[in-house]
């Protein structure tokens, strides 16, 4: 039963390398045998070197009983240097902890002046952007007694690293996609392995990416700029404390290689026969590669890279190989994904193999790319013949389950392809599982949605000619998101360049990074600017990116306020509506909602949150004025869109699950208006008919006024609409439409049919808090302050969700056993508690492992509340044993 301390973190992550935060923030957690588990005290040594010998911050013994996101505040931190950090606690058992293990993080370049390099870019007399990719490379001698080297780096486009032929590390897709004019990241490499004695060489390619490539579906190309660019500098640093800098300038050289097109979209050309082998290698003759110049193109300021980046996360073999009805030979992966495929080949110098990708068949079983649009996602790989090749894409990726192959027999392609997954490399943190096979698959489905669409920013679709950050998507689904990967870097960092795009009268992008053709205001997508900061401080306790989000949150709420002529209103400009809802006349994509009750009715949510957060912050006055703000659009609500008898004036389901789940009626009200929605959806035979606002809270409003049955029988109907439609038609990601795919096989539409589309995911968040029933109690954000919940309803026998919080692993599970028993088995990490609700439990009948409750360590109180039974327990694992009551 010692006390340990484990699992250190610097900003979210492991030994984080290029930080460029001058007070990052330290975590840890416990480990212990005993249950009620409560740190009460913590150390904390931070140094220059491991053996702490002269620590630069010690903070002694301090009480409390932080664990999370604790920030460093000692002396000024210096640009690329190592820190050390170790932690020992105590508890409320006055045992004291260990010395944790050693752990560090690294900074980066934390003022401008630490640049020494250039802008370089080809040089080239025609000023329109080729379409082969530009290699650079810079031969350099390095001494004998190297201790350490870095690269700081950073493009115009997309870039890949080499150091002596290897690539410096498993990153793609580098510096990520950005609100570039503004905010360009650059990262850190820690390359000292790869540096050898006398002669090396650093070899970069470049391609068009996000900055100058094709971007949505108007004229997005050269958005940012038409010149690829680099920026980089080495450090070598040597025993004697000697450094030397390698930087980019004038001294380099470009030229060209194999990749002869590369786009994101619509993939790669590559001729094998132009590979120039040693090309990245020292010794390299570089005979026809032209000299660089030095630019000044645009770009915003230089942030060092916040998360993790897009890396191959995991590798499918096809599961199966075929010949369509027209001939077409198609590996199917079994899996809608986003990534690439690798190959290898064996054929004759000049033979082209063509690889185009798709997400699903026709009717007939052919190959079908019309739902891509203009998004060619293919790619073309021209042999140099001489024996075995290998090839996958470098600065392309693709959203696909099926891989048209040309130019191979089905017999000559078996074997030689593998699926590679890309996306942002986030911690994956939650699990659901029940007794329903077809809900486990939607849950997975879910997951492989975030997935695909969580590649540096998060995307609608990863396939057609779109692929953007659509706010509305994000706000809809970034609950659900949080359980299943730990996005809390990922979101702080697109957060600021919503921020970044927000325009100076607090107006906020529809997509962001901003593309002005998409664009700004509309209700639900741009209120991402308030709803996402405010679900990661409820998911991870993150103070500072609520303070670093605050401003923009404000101003959108002012924007809003300055609408029209009624400051309590929002019934002026564009909104998307009731997006893809199934109640509005004919193709009518906006549902039949009213657009004006959506936008106020968000108007008051965000408002609501935005008083939360200024309470959370300490604003006092702006937590009066906000508060006071949100009654007064609650009162216009109630004048606008309801009758005086108190019946909401638009009978549709989205309307009845807004206004119930934002508190906007009259408390006398709630009951008849929650009837309402549950006759509306019986005379409906039990279909939804909502669309991406409605849908994420109509299960959460039934459960909370007593629907809790009807929750459930939505959730778990097969039949078209529902969640479980798409899962009987063998879908394996969300679909952009509830019948994407139709029962005869035929499409909703070409034109806008992605069948990787993760908003209708939001279902993810009611399967974890309800029906698993983990949440987190926003006096103690982050799950310092846990509960569990699960409620149960009609179709399921058990349920079980795991959860990777800060603190440590949160787990509900219930299993209904025969008869009226039923068991919960809960666990609570240390240094959190938890409010546990026992569904319908029989007081006298609850034991835990064996025991009646009052002798069991660990719980702290017990209360019936109606027919449950709730306890406040600590830390550890609890198996309960009880008779339900019927109801």
């Amino acid at each position: 039963m010692g006390l340990h301390v484990y699992d250190m973190r610097c900003e979210y992550r492991r030994n984080p390398l290029g930080l460029d935060d001058r007070k990052p923030r330290i975590s840890w957690k416990l480990s212990s045998g005993a249950r009620g588990l409560m740190q009460t005290a913590y150390r904390i040594q931070v140094a220059a070197e491991s053996r702490f010998d002269h620590p630069i911050w010690d903070t002694g013994i301090v009480s409390s009983d932080h664990s999370v996101l604790v920030p460093y505040e000692g002396a000024e931190l210096a640009s690329r240097t190592r820190y050390y950090y170790r932690v020992r606690v105590w508890d409320n058992a006055e045992r004291e902890s260990e010395w944790s293990e050693t752990a560090y993080w690294e900074t980066a370049l934390l003022d401008s002046e630490d640049w020494k390099a250039s802008w370089i870019a080809p040089d080239r007399e025609d000023e329109e952007l080729p379409e082969e990719i530009d290699y650079l490379r810079k031969e350099f001698r390095s001494r004998e007694t190297l201790t350490s080297a870095r690269i700081y780096a950073t493009a115009l486009g997309v870039y890949k690293l080499y150091v002596n032929g290897q690539p410096a590390d498993d990153a793609v897709l580098t510096p990520g996609w950005t609100s570039y004019r503004k905010r360009l990241q650059y990262q850190t490499f820690d390359v000292t392995e790869l540096i050898q004695e006398e002669n090396n060489a650093i070899g970069v390619m470049l391609g068009n990416g996000w900055y100058a490539g094709d971007l949505g579906w108007m004229d997005g190309r050269r958005f940012y700029g038409n010149r690829r660019a680099l920026l980089l500098q080495l450090h070598l640093t040597y025993e004697d404390g000697s450094e030397e800098i390698v930087r980019s300038d004038e001294s380099w050289t470009s030229g060209s290689g194999a990749l002869r097109m590369s786009e994101l979209y619509h993939g790669e050309v590559y001729d094998a026969r132009l590979e120039q082998d040693d090309w990245h290698r020292p010794g390299f003759s570089a005979r026809g590669w032209r000299s660089v110049r030095l630019t000044n193109e645009l770009h915003g300021t230089l942030v060092a890279q916040q998360g993790e980046p897009v890396r191959i996360i995991q590798q499918l073999e096809p599961a199966s190989i075929f010949t369509t009805p027209r001939g077409e030979v198609v590996l199917d992966i079994g899996q809608n994904l986003v990534g690439w495929m690798r190959f290898k080949i064996e054929s004759d110098a000049g033979k082209t193999i063509i690889v185009r990708h798709a997400e699903v068949l026709d009717a007939d079983g052919n190959f079908h790319t019309a739902n891509l649009r203009t998004a060619k996602q293919t790619i073309h790989y021209i042999c140099k013949g001489g024996g075995e090749e290998t090839y996958e894409p470098i600065f392309s990726f693709q959203g696909f389950r099926y891989v048209h192959v040309e130019g191979l027999t089905a017999e000559e392609a078996a074997g030689r392809f593998t699926a590679c997954v890309l996306h942002t490399d986030m911690e994956h943190t939650g699990a659901f599982r029940s007794s329903d096979p077809l809900l486990n698959q939607l849950q997975s489905n879910i997951v492989w949605g975030q997935k695909g669409n969580f590649l540096e920013v998060p995307t609608d679709c990863p396939q057609r000619d779109e692929r953007l950050g659509w706010t509305g998507d994000a706000q809809a689904f970034v609950r659900t998101a949080a359980y299943n990967f730990n996005v809390a870097p990922f979101f702080a960092k697109w957060l600021k360049d919503l921020a970044a795009d927000q325009r100076p009268d607090g107006g906020v992008p529809h997509v962001v990074p901003d593309l002005p053709f998409c664009g700004y205001d509309s209700s639900a997508w741009s209120d991402a600017a308030v709803i996402v900061p405010w679900t990661m401080y409820l998911c991870y306790g993150d103070k500072r990116l609520l303070e670093t989000q605050y401003e923009s949150m404000r101003s959108w709420v002012e924007f809003i306020r300055a609408q029209g002529s009624d400051e309590y209103l929002w019934n002026t400009g564009f909104h998307f509506g009731d997006w893809l809802a199934l109640d509005g006349p004919g193709d009518q994509v906006a549902g039949a909602t009213t657009k004006e009750l959506i936008a106020t009715a968000f108007y008051a949510y965000s408002t609501g949150l935005l008083a939360e957060a200024a309470e959370a912050l300490g604003k006092s006055d702006d937590l009066r004025t906000y508060a006071n703000l949100r009654t007064k659009i609650g009162e216009a609500f109630r004048r606008e869109f309801v009758t005086p008898s108190g019946r909401v004036a638009c009978p549709t389901q989205t309307a009845y699950a807004l206004a119930l789940m934002f508190d906007l009626l009259e408390e006398k009200d709630r009951p008849r208006t929650a009837q309402m929605l549950a006759d509306h959806i019986r005379e409906s035979g039990e279909q939804l008919t909502t669309g991406f606002i409605g849908t994420p809270y109509l299960c959460h409003v039934l459960t909370r006024f007593g629907y809790n049955d009807l929750a459930y029988r939505l959730a778990l109907r097969r039949e078209y609409p529902s969640w479980l439609y798409s899962v009987t038609q063998g879908a394996t990601t969300i679909w952009e439409h509830w019948d994407g795919i139709k029962q005869d096989g035929s499409f909703w539409k070409d034109e806008m049919n992605s069948f990787n589309h993760y908003a209708f995911g939001a279902i993810g968040d009611w399967l974890y808090r309800v029906v698993a029933g983990i949440d987190t109690d926003p006096s103690g954000p982050g799950y310092k302050k846990i509960v569990i919940k699960p409620q149960i309803g009609e179709g399921l026998t058990e349920a079980e969700a795991v959860y990777q919080s800060l603190y440590g692993e949160i787990r509900s599970a219930w299993l209904l056993e025969t008869g009226d028993r039923m068991q919960v088995v809960v666990k609570v990490p240390p240094n959190t508690t938890a409010e546990v609700w026992l569904p319908n439990a029989e007081p006298e009948s609850i034991r835990e492992s064996g025991l009646t409750i009052e002798r069991v360590e660990g719980i702290l109180t017990v209360d019936s509340i109606e027919t449950d039974v709730r306890l406040v327990i600590g830390s550890g694992t609890y198996l309960f044993k009880f008779d339900r009551v019927s109801n």
